[in-house]
């Protein structure tokens, strides 16, 4: 199934339904919340799907925000934190977002599950990138240093992801809901690429799943560090659903897709039939943008 994000258009709109509308009549079915979804939105959210004018394919958690927090933060909470307060608070309201989930019948909700903390290396990364020192003695180091630093303090970090993941993937598998684990696009952030296996080892469920983020994989292949296409294929078997946005290099992502620089053709063979493909397009993009991009993508991927 084909899918549109809310984050197009969710800040622009006061009442949820209205919202959906918008993005029924671009000729979607289905529409993802996304994790910028006011509490104010619900109302009318929970009329449009009770209605049957549109279904929801997915929930970016969290959502909908938290009280008082009235902008789009996925990463406001994260269960890698060191704080044990900060990490109950991802565990709560990732909850709420699984209980909100089932009110409005999705299968999926997408979790960003935390991060290392450490020296940001990815927007330097990605300036040098832009400025054509990529394959500089400099940038190399850079990236050695990265590396190295990440795998000596990524172990406590990645233990408490997983420790809360256990705690709330049992809640979702009662409601029949997957929680589809995103990659990310910065390098500080879990799992790092490689990790996953082990996650999956750690959580061998049904109900814990991968989410591709097109958008997120190319930035990391465009710095060197995956191969996009190769890191999909290792994950096809725990594979859920999909994030699509296309990339201008290195790192302007939400793109519409047929205007960077990801080749879609080498990610179909991994597209299965039952995957979730969800447009996560850019505010910025208007709607005969984002009809172009959407045609784009339907081109090589089917129209299904």
């Amino acid at each position: 199934m084909y899918s549109f994000s809310t984050c197009w258009n969710s800040h622009r709109h006061i009442d949820g339904r209205a919202m959906l509308r918008e993005i029924r009549e671009l000729g979607f079915e289905y529409a993802e919340l996304s994790h910028g979804t006011r509490v104010s939105l619900m109302p009318g959210i929970l009329d449009a799907v009770n209605a049957g004018e549109i279904k929801i394919s997915s929930v970016h958690n969290f959502c909908p925000l938290p009280m008082g927090v009235n902008h789009a933060a996925p990463n406001l909470y994260q269960f890698s934190d060191e704080r044990p307060r900060q990490r109950e608070l991802a565990e709560r309201y990732t909850l709420k977002t699984i209980e909100f989930a089932a009110r409005v019948q999705a299968p999926v909700v997408v979790l960003h599950v935390g991060s290392i903390e450490m020296k940001p290396y990815t927007d330097k990364l990605l300036e040098m990138a832009a400025r054509g020192e990529k394959e500089t003695p400099k940038y190399q180091k850079l990236c050695v240093e990265l590396e190295e630093r990440r795998e000596a303090r990524k172990v406590p970090f990645f233990e408490r992801t997983i420790e809360s993941l256990k705690k709330v993937v049992p809640e979702a598998g009662s409601r029949g809901i997957k929680l589809g684990v995103e990659n990310r696009q910065a390098l500080e952030e879990l799992p790092v690429d490689s990790d996953f296996f082990l996650l999956f080892r750690e959580i061998p469920g049904p109900n814990l799943v991968y989410w591709h983020d097109t958008g997120h994989a190319q930035i990391k292949e465009n710095l060197g560090f995956i191969h996009h296409a190769m890191h999909l294929e290792s994950l096809r078997d725990r594979l859920a659903g999909f994030h699509i946005h296309d990339v201008q290099f290195p790192g302007r992502d939400h793109c519409a897709p047929g205007t960077g620089g990801i080749d879609f053709a080498a990610l179909k063979p991994m597209v299965r039939p039952d995957c979730i493909k969800v447009f996560e397009l850019s505010p910025s993009l208007s709607p005969a943008e984002a009809r172009s991009g959407v045609e784009h993508l339907k081109q090589i991927w089917g129209q299904d």
